[in-house]
């Protein structure tokens, strides 16, 4: 596993937090280049499907964010790092970017790099 640091163990308090408050299956919390960080849950409304990572993903983007230095997820299931999370990560931000996944202890079981 590559190295996670304390400014992850914020992001892990945040994406925990971003999945509990509505009961959501995951959430995840993102770390931009600048240090500001982003939260959210998965959102799932009629049609609408979209996962945490897109959300915060978005939240960046939509706020000026040019970068990524670290994603969390949190997940009540563990189901491991989507394809699909990491292509846009890789996307955004480029490659050397790693995405962990935490258990409920906030302690990374998985991680995966751009």
């Amino acid at each position: 596993m590559t190295s996670w640091n304390l400014e992850d163990d914020k992001l892990a308090i945040l994406a925990k937090g971003a999945r509990s408050r509505v009961q959501a299956k995951s959430g995840a919390a993102l770390r931009d280049e600048t240090g500001r960080t982003y939260a959210s849950a998965e959102v799932s409304v009629g049609s609408l499907d979209v996962s945490a990572v897109e959300m915060v993903v978005a939240q960046a983007v939509a706020s000026g964010s040019t970068g990524v230095e670290s994603v969390v997820i949190s997940q009540t299931v563990e189901s491991g790092i989507a394809d699909s999370d990491l292509d846009l990560v890789r996307a955004f931000s480029g490659a050397g970017v790693t995405l962990y996944v935490i258990d409920e202890a906030g302690k990374p079981v998985d991680s995966r790099s751009t």
